[in-house]
């Protein structure tokens, strides 16, 4: 089963129990997914009604976790660990995770002094293998380690939910890409319409070349032959002449 299958499955599996759950049994539900170790998204979770219902409730902190696993990351969860319930190691892990996808949404190079501050890894050891064992090898990114330059290339990283307000930038920036590319293509077409003018107008001046061509080459087939002719007369006069000396 492929990842985005097994995000998919998993997904419907909570939303359905996030529905039919209320108070401490929907911030089980919260909990057990903020732990798994597959679950990578949780927009639709949020979105199901019973957990919005939370907000101002006894059980607030659990929509606040949830939302800190849909948009945050793991130096958000320190700045406000005084707030927040206290994570089980699996939900530790998971934010970690989370934490490079969101490192990598702007930066395909990540250098290991940042990854070390971000993650709480206090060696190149450890972070190497977090990076292999629970990155790579659980199939939310793909990268090479670069331990010459101390980084983290990544070729691939899994998308996580939009913020509040994301969509609307990723609106935007397509619309700035299809203007873009527009423009371009506006560009292309008048390149290539110049390309064809510039084709049929070196077409016209190869014909009118090879013409001067045939023109000159007819000139010095004429000039060859008024020569070869004056030549075939003189000679044929000398000849008459030499007869009539001769008779005489």
């Amino acid at each position: 089963m492929d990842i985005e299958q097994k995000q998919a499955e998993l997904i419907e599996h909570f939303v359905k129990q996030a529905k039919s759950q209320k108070g401490s049994a929907l911030a089980n539900v919260i909990i057990e997914a903020t732990s798994h170790s597959s679950l990578f998204a949780f927009s639709e979770i949020l979105a199901v009604p019973n957990v919005a219902e939370l907000q101002g409730s006894e059980y607030s902190v659990f929509l606040d976790i949830l939302r800190l696993f849909a948009h945050g990351t793991w130096s958000d969860y320190k700045s406000n660990a005084g707030h927040l319930p206290q994570l089980v190691p699996d939900q530790v892990r998971k934010l970690k995770q989370l934490t490079v996808l969101t490192l990598a949404e702007t930066n395909k190079v990540l250098p290991y002094d940042q990854l070390m501050q971000e993650l709480d890894v206090s060696n190149v050891r450890g972070l190497e293998d977090f990076l292999i064992n629970e990155c790579m090898y659980a199939g939310i990114v793909r990268g090479k380690l670069d331990q010459l330059r101390r980084c983290f290339e990544v070729q691939f990283a899994a998308g996580r939910d939009l913020r509040p307000g994301q969509l609307g930038n990723m609106i935007q920036t397509i619309a700035n890409w299809l203007a873009t590319s527009d423009n371009l293509l506006l560009s292309i077409q008048e390149k290539i319409k110049w390309a064809d003018t510039m084709s049929e107008l070196d077409k016209k001046h190869k014909k009118e070349v090879e013409e001067k061509v045939e023109e000159v080459k007819k000139s010095i087939s004429l000039k060859k032959l008024h020569t070869v002719s004056r030549q075939t007369w003189s000679s044929e006069v000398m000849r008459r002449s030499s007869i009539l000396n001769l008779v005489e």
